[in-house]
């Protein structure tokens, strides 16, 4: 499937699963090359919110080929990398990261309950079918006092910002991505914002599954964002 239109319902799924196997070879270099390499930035970020303890279990959802992963291992924590699209694992595999690969999806963690400290993901929540049932199995699978890290893309509130970084994401993000790897993945991501949920709406989501503490930290003048939250 080509995603010439967002996918909704059932079809959402597999379509976005095939376009992460194809992008596959190329995903590293044109998430460095988009965010002239801001984007480990965040992550170290994301991950230095989770305060984990050396010897902590923390899972690393949607983890792509792994750059989160590799972040939580540094820290010394215990490392489970979950991807429901196997090219990503396969790719994440070869690069040598202190990590288990799994593979998964997020409606339906294979975790007993409570078994990690944390959880941190990265540029995925669009890409779910049902945030709420994600929220709920995270929720599940974090220990209670443990904490999460979400992070995202954004739009940014101020005019001006706003129509420089539309500009960039909607046009120039997609040619560079038709330029390096795949021209239909690379148009689905600008589009596929619109999956994501207001601030005000994303925070109760968040809640309701269980977590308290929510906050929202926003990157680069609110082109992305990070959500943290701890277990109730």
């Amino acid at each position: 499937m080509a995603l010439a239109t967002l996918p909704e319902g059932a079809a959402k799924g597999p379509a976005v699963r095939a376009m992460f196997d194809r992008i596959a070879p190329r995903y590293d270099l044109v998430n460095r090359l988009m965010t002239g390499g801001l984007d480990q930035r965040w992550r170290a970020a994301a991950v230095d919110s989770l305060r984990l303890a050396p010897g902590a279990l923390a899972v690393d959802l949607a983890c792509g080929t792994g750059d989160l992963a590799e972040q939580v291992a540094a820290r010394g924590a215990r490392t489970l990398a979950i991807d429901f699209a196997r090219e990503m694992l396969v790719r994440g595999r070869r690069r040598g990261i202190d990590a288990h690969w799994v593979h998964g999806d997020a409606s339906a963690l294979p975790l007993p309950d409570a078994a990690a400290t944390g959880l941190v993901c990265g540029f995925a929540l669009r890409n779910f079918v049902s945030l709420p049932d994600a929220f709920a199995e995270i929720a599940r699978v974090v220990a209670p006092d443990g904490r999460i890290a979400l992070l995202e893309v954004d739009r940014p509130d101020s005019g001006v910002v706003r129509a420089a970084h539309g500009f960039y994401f909607d046009r120039v993000v997609p040619r560079l991505g038709a330029l390096l790897s795949d021209a239909a993945a690379y148009r689905y991501l600008p589009r596929s914002t619109a999956y994501l949920p207001a601030a005000d709406e994303l925070r109760a989501l968040i809640e309701k599954a269980g977590f308290a503490e929510v906050e929202q930290r926003r990157l680069l003048l609110g082109t992305a964002q990070i959500w943290t939250g701890v277990r109730s």
